[in-house]
């Protein structure tokens, strides 16, 4: 899109409007159709009549102009539907130029030196900016500022960067800065440290690739990079002892954490059941639920900036001796002391637990604290596992209980069918196809979105250096703007070096989280606009078409990523606990996948794994892990996208969030209106659950895969619950590592997002 010359909204007729300094003047008429003339041009399907005649309803005596204009953009952002779906541009070129006017007093942005000196100056942006770049580097940068591509947001990216993203007074509202300046100061920041000689080629080339929608960046970065606060990672697990001083240090983290935009997993497997001995019998243990309201209380205890409210997912086993009273403390019956609400959960399973299922066996539940190495063992070793749990079944010393394996596993689909928020983790597969040696870093938690899959070690102090605290940086390719697989080999490199950067840029409040970032240099690239690709590619989620473009696809990704790695490990040497990984080892995603799902794809492979196999024996990685597919609802607007792997709920969605309610239209709504398969129209989970698993063989960390059920297509409009369980087993039979939400159809208006929104509030929607 060519630029669009900012037009004078100084409206001035028969009524009389107040101008933003406070003057009078009659209203103009004509100047409202020049502005809209200007917002329309080049667009179809949109009538600049409608807009005003539906907007001039709205105008009285004495109306401000400025709310003429939010007037001018809400009566086009409602008339945006499906078979016009251009207004959504319209809309969004009217908040543009209000919102430059917010911010600069002007439509035309400033020069970016006099910009940023003058935010630095206020304290909003980082003063390392000034100091690290020349004004002649300004000047040059400057140069190549594109500001008319903020003229290709749709409505709903504009406004969640007002809401979200742009520098502002979270109190007041008050906006200092555009998209464009947003998108080439992050990539100043990143990329400061590098050589003069490099570092302005890097600035421009992120920025022309996160500009242009390529590259897609989470809340933590595009809030956060510029300004002086500087924490940046998206997820944060935290691994909790069975102590006192570890339940401390762990809530200390988490209010930490919390407050600088990051989404919390929290692994609370350890702490003992209730009833337990405390110091030799001296004081009876008081469990699981009061600890984990003390979670809950450090969670909710911070709004994360203004950005959005603190979530977190607790992790726990499914043979936890309390477990049926936690798998019920999100259900709404039950009183306050028996129910912790605000937190969701993750259920961690494992070969034996679904063994028992299929032989119409029993679950024997243990407290953590009296099967010495069972805990371990659940996720370093299942034949250990297996033994250790053999061995304490038939220890009469033991306190235990045994409970049917298919009404403990019905129970958890049931509390998970009913909240929607009772996430699946599979620990074996986090381990045995993980880019980390079990044996010396095993993989015990996800996070809140459950794409992380990192190893920790529980916390005893906030200032323990020898803990870990696992944290993942995460950035996303948008599939839609790929025209060749090739293309992700450069746009492999830029990511890998930008998130890379940000390790030793970010700050790091608690040591633990330091520690490990240092030593393992973990990263997390997914996707968004997936279910565009398959639209514009004519295939499906449902029939198997997918699979061999998905095997194709997601290969690519992982094979450019590790090489990418390994090109800076060469240059920067590799990440200093290369040695934990299976990388070193020799060992490759294509190695560890399951292979059931060679039966559902046999598309071969098309890169040369074998000579980077040997380079990356030869050089490591600087980089543990690559690849995590996250859910990315909120970043997949501001790209104009699909969100993350999901099919859509309708050709326009209607998003609520906090800036109100947003339509969002899919990528070519009209060329490709039967190409989409629309969530509800897929006829289960099977083909989904199947591309879920392909992804997988390729995915180092984990995926934010969802199942989802329409009532209406069963007997009696309830799910049976042989469907739920068939969807777990086919999910692990796959090789799927976690499973996030459970959607279940509520007979809404399809155009509705009944979905739980932006990750549960979480940092991990990126």
């Amino acid at each position: 899109m060519n630029d669009l010359a900012s037009p004078d909204l100084a409206v001035t007729t028969q009524i009389h409007v107040r101008k933003r300094d406070g003057r009078t003047e009659s209203l103009d008429l004509e100047k409202i159709h020049r502005v809209l003339e200007w917002a329309s041009e080049g667009l179809s399907g949109v009538s600049i009549s409608e807009v005003e005649l539906k907007s001039q309803l709205q105008f009285f005596e004495g109306i401000q102009t400025k709310d003429i204009h939010e007037t001018l953009i809400k009566t086009a952002a409602d008339l945006i539907s499906e078979h016009a779906p251009d207004y959504q541009f319209m809309a969004a070129r009217l908040a543009i130029i209000q919102l430059r006017k917010v911010a600069y007093g002007d439509y035309t942005p400033p020069h970016l030196f006099d910009h940023v000196t003058a935010q630095t100056q206020a304290g909003r942006y980082d003063k390392h900016i000034l100091e690290d770049y020349t004004r002649d580097e300004f000047d040059v940068i400057n140069g190549w500022l594109d500001h008319s591509r903020d003229y290709n947001f749709a409505y709903a990216a504009v406004k969640q960067l007002e809401g979200k993203y742009l520098v502002q007074n979270r109190v007041t509202k008050q906006v200092y800065e555009s998209p464009q300046m947003l998108y080439v100061l992050i990539g100043m920041c990143l990329f400061a440290k590098y050589p003069k000689e490099t570092r302005l080629e890097y600035v421009r080339q992120f920025y022309d690739a996160v500009s242009t929608f390529k590259l897609s960046l989470p809340t933590p970065i595009m809030a956060g990079v510029r300004t002086p606060s500087r924490q940046f990672s998206s997820c944060v697990l935290i691994e909790c002892d069975d102590s006192l001083d570890s339940i401390n240090a762990t809530t200390a983290a988490i209010i930490k954490y919390v407050s600088m935009r990051a989404g919390i997993g929290v692994n609370a497997g350890r702490i003992r059941a209730i009833g337990s001995e405390v110091r030799g019998g001296e004081a009876q243990h008081t469990g699981c639920i009061p600890f984990f309201k003390l979670f809950q209380a450090a969670v909710k205890s911070c709004s994360q900036g203004g950005v959005r409210g603190g979530a977190a997912t607790l992790f726990y086993p499914l043979w936890h001796l309390e477990v049926e009273s936690l798998l019920v403390l999100k259900n709404n019956r039950g009183v306050e002391e028996n129910r912790v609400r605000h937190l969701d959960y993750g259920i961690q399973l494992n070969r034996l637990m679904y063994r028992r299922l299929l032989d119409g066996g029993v679950i024997t539940l243990f407290s953590p604290h009296q099967v010495p190495g069972l805990y371990e063992a659940f996720f370093a070793d299942q034949d250990e596992f297996e033994k250790l749990y053999l061995q304490y079944e038939n220890d009469p010393s033991i306190t235990k209980r045994q409970v049917p394996a298919a009404d403990l596993f019905s129970l958890m689909m049931q509390e998970r069918a009913g909240t929607g928020r009772i996430y699946v983790q599979n620990v074996d597969h986090c381990n045995t196809h993980s880019p980390f040696d079990p044996r010396v870093a095993p993989v015990r938690q996800s996070n809140l979105c459950l794409e992380i899959a990192l190893p920790t070690k529980p916390l005893d102090d906030i200032h323990q250096t020898d803990s870990e605290i696992a944290l993942c940086t995460l950035s996303a390719f948008n599939l839609g703007a790929i025209k060749d697989l090739k293309e992700l080999e450069a746009l492999a490199d830029l990511s890998v070096r930008a998130l890379d950067s940000l390790l030793d840029y970010q700050d790091y409040p608690v040591a633990a989280a330091h520690n490990a970032t240092m030593q393992r240099r973990t990263l997390g690239v997914g996707v968004i606009n997936y279910a565009y690709y398959l639209a514009r590619n004519g295939v499906r989620y449902s029939d198997g078409s997918a699979n061999a473009l998905t095997h194709r696809t997601f290969e690519a990704i992982q094979y450019y990523l590790l090489k990418a790695s390994n090109n800076l490990a060469k240059e920067q040497g590799a990440c200093p606990a290369f040695n934990e990984t299976t990388y070193a080892q020799g060992l490759l995603p294509i190695d560890t996948y399951k292979k059931d799902l060679d039966a559902l794809c046999t598309e071969p492979l098309h890169l040369d794994w074998e000579s980077l196999r040997k380079d990356i024996v030869d050089h490591g990685l600087r980089n543990s892990t690559l690849t995590a597919l996250m859910p990315s609802e909120t970043s997949s607007q501001i790209s104009n996208a699909t969100n993350g792997i999901e099919p859509p709920r309708a050709r326009v969605s209607v998003k609520q969030s906090k800036d109100g309610v947003l339509k969002q239209v899919v990528p070519e709504p009209e060329k490709l209106r039967y190409a989409y398969e629309l969530l509800w129209d897929i006829p289960s989970n099977d083909g989904y659950l199947q591309l879920v698993g392909i992804m997988q063989k390729f995915v180092d960390q984990s995926i934010s895969a969802n199942t989802n059920y329409d009532p209406r297509r069963f007997e009696g409009g309830r799910v049976p619950m042989r469907v739920l369980l068939k969807d777990l087993l086919t999910a692990y039979k796959y090789g799927v590592k976690t499973l996030y939400y459970h959607n279940t159809r509520d007979g809404a208006d399809d155009s509705q997002n009944d979905a739980m929104d932006d990750c549960a509030g979480g940092a991990c929607k990126i």
